[in-house]
């Protein structure tokens, strides 16, 4: 079946790609940049498309033919709400490498035309949220009457230039969690907390992760809170940005920085990425105080998107789910993650 890897010129795209390639998959490579599509689908031995997301009438004459597009292009911001709409108008099933918050709802907003339209949204197929997804959903089946639920992450392999270009994004945002079924703005480091994700107890602060949204349709728990390490500096820092965020919110400042991440951040490689695992984590408690945590182990978070997006995308390939917005856990079961290479078994008490 014929399928699109859109913004493989990317860093996370372009690992992608050349392990799609090394599996035979052989996706179509697309993206904006023609030199670079063009250059990295003549050294696969691939096909290659270049187009911007400009026209919608002309993205989904584009897309049209494709079983499915996994969206690498970030920010996501930007490229995601066209790219869907382009799937839906030519029946393309749609995956990306999202923790966008924004994303994340703006899919469920659409999943009563992917259902009449038979198409699959499943944003979120990378280590953005796919270890975290499934842990919401093993915490949900241990303690089902579940009314909070935290979740975060220790990963310490670095940031491509697009994760980098998110976080910036973020920081003008500032946090978000969830309260009572609906997502509320905090300050960044709004909590802080003592967490230990699988290697060893540190302090930690909440950040506006994705499974804010998605652990939200995963599980039905109404209070999620999303947490990543931090040292007293770091989270100091982000607590002196919440002072700064109307600066961070102009245009031409988040262009400033952005121009600056474009010159100066490359993304971890392969031996760094073989080198530092990730820690994933949470926490699910009820009315009653009752408790159950989760733990697992998992590869690098980039090599961890490498193969969890190529597992939706073989799903996808091979079976035909109903048509809708999905999360990875929805989609493909709570042990998606554990199937994973690299991934230790997922653990509950």
């Amino acid at each position: 079946m014929r399928w699109m890897i859109y913004g493989a010129n990317g860093y996370t795209g372009e690992l992608i790609a050349r392990e799609a390639a090394r599996r035979g998959l052989n996706p179509v490579l697309a993206g904006r940049w023609r030199d670079s599509v063009e250059a990295l689908a003549h050294g696969l031995g691939l096909e290659a498309c270049v187009f911007d997301l400009h026209d919608p009438v002309a993205l989904a004459e584009r897309i049209q033919g494709h079983a499915l597009v996994l969206n690498c292009a970030g920010p996501f911001s930007a490229t995601a709400a066209p790219m869907m709409e382009a799937c839906l108008r030519a029946h393309a099933h749609y995956l990306d490498i999202i923790g966008e918050i924004a994303v994340f709802e703006q899919a469920q907003s659409l999943d009563t035309r992917a259902r009449n339209a038979g198409v699959v949204l499943c944003p979120g197929v990378g280590f953005d949220v796919i270890p975290t997804d499934c842990i919401a959903a093993a915490l949900k089946a241990a303690l089902p009457d579940a009314t909070h639920l935290a979740l975060g992450f220790d990963s310490r392999s670095g940031f491509s230039p697009g994760t980098a270009k998110t976080s910036v994004e973020g920081l003008a945002q500032g946090g978000q969690v969830r309260r009572d079924g609906k997502i509320v703005t905090v300050p960044l480091a709004y909590v802080v907390r003592r967490i230990d994700f699988g290697d060893g107890e540190k302090d930690a602060m909440t950040i506006p992760w994705g499974d804010v949204s998605t652990a939200y349709y995963t599980t039905g728990i109404p209070n999620i809170e999303t947490f990543i390490p931090g040292s007293p500096r770091m989270i100091a820092n982000a607590r002196r940005a919440n002072h700064i965020r109307p600066l961070l919110r102009l245009s031409w400042m988040q262009k400033l920085i952005k121009a600056r991440i474009a010159r100066t951040v490359k993304g971890p490689d392969e031996k760094k990425r073989a080198q530092v695992p990730s820690f994933v984590w949470g926490e699910a408690t009820n009315a009653r105080g009752e408790k159950k945590t989760a733990r697992i182990r998992t590869a690098n978070g980039y090599s961890l998107t490498i193969t969890g997006s190529l597992a939706v995308v073989e799903h996808l390939m091979t079976t035909q789910p109903a048509g809708g917005a999905y999360t990875p856990a929805r989609l493909m079961g709570a042990d998606l993650v554990a199937r994973l290479p690299g991934s230790g078994p997922l653990r509950v008490v």
